[in-house]
């Protein structure tokens, strides 16, 4: 039996889904959200009911789209489109795009292989890589996914993959720290981390 009425326990229960929000944090939110005045509450439920409703995948690299088939990066006419950057999901795709030093395009996987996860190489967007590769013309293929197991397992598979094809296949340098997430590395750290790539 829970100690919260109802709607209280409601709230606390969805909140504590979200990532990275326990128990407590949840429930802090919650007394927040009920000292809110109803229009803000109302604005926050419409742009979370909003930003699930319209935001999509883009159809060429899975990246984030509002609602066309491309995302800003594809639609691009100035990007290198012979030069694809492998990374795990939107989030690294934001990240990579702070260094302004990026400018080909991306190809996003949704995931990193793990076994421990149930993860396998049929679970991620590979065979769309496949397809992108055989369809143009490719001069590299960067694979920047996190530098902590799972990363370099899917980096790894990923080049044996590719070399194959004829392609050039590097990673990004290691100046992104073992384990670290791309989404929380600085913009100068990052481009030292492009810069530095290695062939694979």
């Amino acid at each position: 039996m829970s100690i919260y009425i109802e709607p209280l326990a409601r709230v606390i229960n969805s909140l504590s889904k979200l990532p990275g929000v326990g128990g407590k944090t949840a429930l802090r939110l919650a007394y927040h959200i009920i000292d809110m005045p109803e229009a803000d509450v109302r604005e926050l439920a419409e742009a979370i009911f909003y930003v699930k409703k319209k935001i999509k995948y883009c159809e060429n690299c899975g990246n984030f789209c509002e609602e066309a088939e491309l995302c800003s990066v594809c639609a691009d006419k100035n990007r290198k489109t012979d030069i694809i950057c492998v990374v795990r999901d939107p989030r690294d795709v934001m990240a990579m795009e702070r260094t302004r030093d990026y400018n080909g395009t991306y190809h996003v996987l949704h995931g990193t292989i793990s076994p421990m996860d149930g993860v396998g190489p049929d679970d991620l967007r590979i065979k769309e890589l496949i397809a992108r590769v055989s369809k143009d013309t490719i001069a590299e293929i960067i694979i920047a996914t996190n530098p902590d197991v799972e990363g370099d397992a899917t980096a790894v598979y990923l080049a044996r993959l590719l070399k194959p094809l004829g392609l050039k296949v590097t990673r990004i340098a290691h100046g992104v720290p073992i384990g670290g997430d791309l989404e929380y590395i600085d913009s100068v750290t990052l481009s030292m981390a492009i810069a530095g790539r290695r062939e694979m």
